[in-house]
């Protein structure tokens, strides 16, 4: 993967891990209702999960690209403009909403088996890897991807389950939330730049 689509993937990982959603929603509750260490299990799930859940959907489009090479440019095209599309809803996004607290926080194991029905994660790896791994490389990049998301992602989890209930009260308020939002729509159109500047 050439330097300008690493950045542009690392911008894209920066913006889908730390923007609000399912994961990240039920992370910021159990840190405000369990604290950091009873949520670690959570968020070592969530983490290890999404990175094993990247592995699995790219390394099974390589047998489907070496049959039908033209595939692989519908579906990273595809790629780019639902993410512009996710743009756009994460910048006109009213709010982060609420829900009950759990009773005890997630296992481990029920975080890893929560990636695989969390439809934001499905987008996210599906974006992530048609989008920025090459034809003639895939499955290396694949691996890149799901490493990059790991160390972008954690940290990013870690701050929604440390801050839970104070970022909570913050982005609640009508102002700093579309600020927050727009913020975040734009780095990520700004993460599919080199992609329009690619040339293969």
């Amino acid at each position: 993967m050439n330097p300008a689509l690493t950045a542009g993937l690392a911008g894209f990982g920066f913006v889908a891990s730390i923007t609000p959603g399912p994961n990240n929603m039920m992370l910021m509750a159990s840190g405000a209702n369990f604290g950091l260490r009873r949520t670690l299990p959570h968020l070592a799930g969530v983490a290890l999960g999404f990175s094993g859940m990247v592995l699995g959907v790219g390394l099974g489009m390589v047998g489907l690209v070496s049959r039908l090479p033209w595939i692989f440019d519908v579906i990273r095209w595809l790629g780019a403009a639902y993410l512009v599309y996710l743009a756009w809803k994460i910048a006109t996004a009213s709010g982060i909403g609420g829900k009950d607290a759990p009773a005890r926080p997630m296992t481990f194991l029920q975080a890893v088996a929560f990636q695989w029905v969390n439809p934001k994660a499905w987008a996210m790896a599906l974006g992530a890897v048609a989008t920025y791994a090459s034809r003639d490389h895939i499955a290396s990049d694949v691996v890149l991807i799901a490493a990059m998301f790991g160390a972008i992602g954690a940290p990013c989890v870690v701050v929604w389950a440390g801050f839970g209930l104070g970022m909570k009260r913050v982005l609640s308020r009508p102002g700093p939330m579309r600020a927050f939002n727009i913020g975040m729509a734009g780095l990520l159109l700004l993460s599919l730049y080199p992609l329009f500047l690619e040339t293969r």
